[in-house]
């Protein structure tokens, strides 16, 4: 008898159980359920808020007015000055950037951290205190600036300072990306190259730059979009003179005044030469993560 109580009590207590197990279970889906529908709702109204303003600029643009637009000669001037300053600025930023890239990622020296810092600064620094900064520096009555004019050579308001605004606010974008890709080669396969005597050189240009080849690549891309984007610091010390220093960012600016059809023009060129950049960084890194050891 007793032994049919403890075993009704057993039976009793275990459809307890699992009636309260079935609640959690329930009470658990219903949460995860709910935080997906939270999460998902978020997900939609961010991609909503940015695509909403692009997708604007292609359904208020009138096509016949976008194309007799770029035969305007504010757009043919600023897109030519545009993309041969970002083409210069680019190279100059890959040959200076590379070796201090290399540099930052296998050596270790007094002040790394202080010259990573300001490497970076140019990151979060407002481009308009960029444009000034070189202004203050490169001036006509600049701390160096007065030294160049008092020889002739003059850089404020001329095309070569579109390329010095665009090399300070770019060269940390691809200086950062460059040294992750170097980190990211083994050094043992420098290692090896040097055991067999390959000179230090060698290995970097014939095995460290290869494996690193498509990080490099995305880091210029990336230079090279920031560069034919740059407004602040260029219209503070290059000025804003058509064919001149007048580049596409400026020009949206200046046509917004007079012309909207020729500022629509330069900015859907902008809007498909960033939608290129990202298309081009993200099969870049994928064939950098395919190619990975695993």
């Amino acid at each position: 008898m007793a032994t049919d109580q403890a075993k009704i009590g057993y039976d009793r207590g275990l459809k307890c159980r699992d009636r309260d197990v079935d609640a959690g279970d329930l009470f658990s889906r219903a949460k995860m359920a709910g935080l997906k529908a939270g999460l998902g709702a978020l997900l939609i109204l961010a991609m909503a808020f940015i695509a909403l303003p692009v997708a604007s600029l292609f359904l208020k643009s009138p096509l016949d007015a976008i194309i007799r637009s770029l035969h305007d000669p504010m757009v043919t001037d600023a897109l030519r000055l545009s993309l041969m300053t970002s083409t210069l600025t680019t190279a100059t930023v890959v040959a200076m950037g590379t070796p201090i890239a290399y540099v930052h990622a296998r050596f270790q020296y007094p002040g790394k951290e202080l010259a990573d810092s300001l490497l970076d600064l140019p990151v979060i620094m407002p481009p308009a205190v960029a444009g000034i900064a070189l202004l203050m520096a490169f001036g006509r009555m600049g701390f160096l600036g007065h030294y160049l004019n008092a020889l002739g050579f003059s850089i404020a308001f001329t095309t070569m300072a579109v390329i010095f605004a665009q090399v300070f606010v770019s060269s940390p974008f691809y200086i950062r990306q460059a040294r992750t890709s170097f980190e990211d080669v083994d050094l043992s396969l420098e290692n090896a190259a040097r055991t067999l005597g390959a000179s230090r050189t060698y290995t970097f240009f014939h095995v460290t730059i290869p494996l690193a080849l498509n990080g490099l690549i995305s880091g210029a891309i990336m230079a090279f979009a920031r560069s034919l984007g740059e407004f602040g610091a260029t219209i503070m010390f290059a000025g804003n003179l058509q064919g001149r220093t007048q580049t596409m960012p400026l020009a949206i600016y200046t046509a917004m005044q007079g012309d909207l059809d020729v500022s629509l023009c330069l900015a859907l060129i902008l809007v498909i030469i960033s939608f290129l950049v990202i298309v081009l960084v993200k099969l870049l890194t994928r064939q950098v993560y395919k190619n990975a050891p695993n």
